[in-house]
């Protein structure tokens, strides 16, 4: 973490002029100026004593945090702060020197040696630097005058106290290279970058369980959609530039980063001088793209630029926002986000089967970038991009989704602005509406099955009430034996199977036919006679076509064909 100092005077110019020569010696108290935001008793000021002395350091501990450590406390903590001088003196010092140049020396105190002030802090803190400290105090009455670094007091026993003390040392590195030799601020978030690199050049992160690096992809999985050049000094904003920066190096060089550094430049101008230099024909917006599909892709056989080199970021990928479409028939999603400059943006369409159509819509005055991945499955991908107009509107249309691709993911980011990246950073519109629609003949198809269905539904439907009403008939005694009359009836038969199922008929007819409602099985006057008036009732049919008038009471072909034909009503429905 550092903190930039802007300074503005008016008709007095002050010069950063070193100090007298002067060193400091053990047990040395002094008092220090700090940032109440990070000091866990948001103090602005403390008394420390010079604990410890290294050929580079000196290590400052905060006096009332010390008195409350018991002696064996104390005994670990020095032997803490042995280890941490051997490891900057041997490792930390030369190999980010060698890489990034040197911080100022003897600097505005005329000091070969580095200060480091231990603190009790806030506890996502490791530390920090205030550039501040770097210029006199007639320039900014807060400074201490040093070159000096801040560490959290509650770190000291944890192996990432080595990543912490590199992040903030190559801070006073980039403040030397840009501030002191380029008369240029760097801008935050690329100076953020390159500390947060640090301990990953340094090989810190090699061991993955408790390395600044996991706690990075943590901070990143948290929220993916953070900006990349908006700084806010959030836990999220470390974890999507290192996460960039990780991928930046990976396929581009350190030497990107040192290039960068060391250019009168800043920011993206400075990255973009710096891959030129180098002879690549990529720039920082098209890096900045690849890594969208890389952290969503992780997969170099997509191509070399679509994954992590890394070790330890091999498996590692973004969870995408993800929309779902209805699985049958048509459906329709409409989104609308807002999104800074450098964010990335990852929304996953999945289901529903047949024409996917994707319209999306950026607002005017900005430039959208929207590459998209096609998948047929989880591995099998393609990768393309979405041709925007000048209005940053583009369509894509993909037939056989659902069936034969599974999955859709755009990418949008805004890639307008360049520089000026100095804090909170406007946000802009961008919309996109998907739809899904069935092939013409499947929708035929579809509809066909539809009807059939339906059909079946209502011939279940019609069973279920058929036999509610061939109940209810049974418990009435009004039920017909058999379906159907295969033969000619007439007065005189006796004990006849197919007499007993006609009076049963004629009994369901009422009263008005056959009030008796006797069923004997024997054709006699009583059973004649309510044939006679059935003939009657439907003598159009029966009758008429025969040249008869009145009713004869024997059970003939025509007679027989209506008797049918109403049985059959009765048990099928139609």
């Amino acid at each position: 973490m550092s903190k930039n100092l802007k300074l503005i005077f008016i008709g007095v110019v002050f010069l950063a002029i070193p100090l007298f020569a002067h060193a400091d010696i053990q047990g040395q108290q002094e008092t220090f100026n700090i940032d109440s935001s990070y000091d866990i008793e948001n103090r602005n000021q403390l008394m420390a004593t010079l604990r410890k002395i290294t050929d580079h350091l000196y290590f400052y501990i905060d006096d009332a945090w010390w008195q409350k450590l018991s002696s064996s406390q104390k005994e670990k903590i020095d032997q803490a702060l042995t280890d941490l001088g051997y490891e900057f003196q041997n490792k930390i010092y030369p190999i980010l020197t060698s890489t990034f140049g040197s911080e100022w020396k003897p600097g505005i105190d005329n000091d070969e040696r580095i200060t480091i002030l231990i603190h009790e802090m806030i506890e996502e803190a490791g530390g920090y630097f205030n550039s501040g400290d770097e210029y006199s105090k007639a320039q900014n009455p807060k400074s201490n005058q040093r070159e000096m670094v801040y560490l959290n007091a509650q770190h000291l026993d944890k192996p990432n106290i080595k990543s912490s003390l590199a992040h903030e040392f190559l801070h006073l590195i980039t403040f030397n290279q840009k501030e002191k030799k380029q008369k240029v601020s760097e801008e935050i978030w690329l100076n953020e970058a390159r500390s947060e690199y640090a301990p990953t050049l340094l090989g810190y992160d090699q061991i993955f369980e408790g390395s600044n690096l996991q706690m990075r992809i943590n901070n990143f999985i948290d929220k993916p959609y953070d900006s990349l050049t908006e700084w806010q000094n959030l836990r999220y904003d470390y974890g999507v530039i290192n996460l960039f920066i990780q991928y930046l190096v990976d396929h581009y060089g350190v030497e990107i980063l040192v290039d960068s550094l060391k250019s009168p430049l800043i920011g993206i101008p400075s990255i973009n001088e710096a891959l030129a230099k180098r002879g690549f024909e990529q720039d920082f917006s098209q890096i900045f793209t690849d890594w969208t599909i890389a952290v969503l892709v992780n997969n170099c056989s997509l191509g070399p630029r679509y994954c992590y080199l890394n070790k330890n970021l091999k498996d590692f990928r973004v969870i995408p926002t993800t929309n779902f479409l209805p699985m049958l028939g048509e459906g329709k999603l409409s989104v609308t986000y807002a999104t800074p400059n450098w964010t990335g943006n990852w929304h996953k369409i999945i289901g529903g089967k047949g024409i996917l159509e994707l319209e999306f819509d950026g607002q005017d005055e900005v430039n959208f970038k929207v590459p998209y991945v096609l998948c047929l499955n989880s591995e099998q991908c393609s990768i393309d991009f979405l041709s925007l107009d000048k209005e940053q509107k583009g369509k894509i249309t993909i037939s056989d989704f659902g069936e034969k691709y599974t999955s859709l993911t755009i990418i949008p980011s805004l890639q307008t602005k360049i520089s000026g990246f100095n804090g909170f950073e406007p946000s802009y519109s961008f919309s996109w509406q998907a739809s899904i629609k069935e092939p013409e003949e499947i929708a035929k198809k579809r509809l066909i099955e539809n009807l059939l269905a339906r059909i079946a539904e209502l011939q279940a439907e019609i069973s279920r009430l058929q036999a509610q009403i061939n109940a209810i008939l049974a418990e009435r005694g009004w039920l017909i034996s058999c379906q159907k009359l295969e033969n000619n009836l007439y007065y005189g038969l006796v004990n006849n199977a197919d007499v007993r199922c006609l009076q049963e008929f004629l009994r369901v007819q009422g009263p008005e036919i056959y009030p008796e409602g006797l069923v004997t099985g024997n054709f006699l006057s009583l059973t004649q006679t309510a044939v006679i008036r059935f003939q009657e009732k439907y003598a159009t049919e029966i009758l008429t076509p025969l040249g008869l008038k009145r009713g004869t009471g024997y059970v003939g072909p025509a007679t027989r064909a209506k008797i049918n034909e109403l049985i059959s009503f009765w048990e099928t429905g139609s």
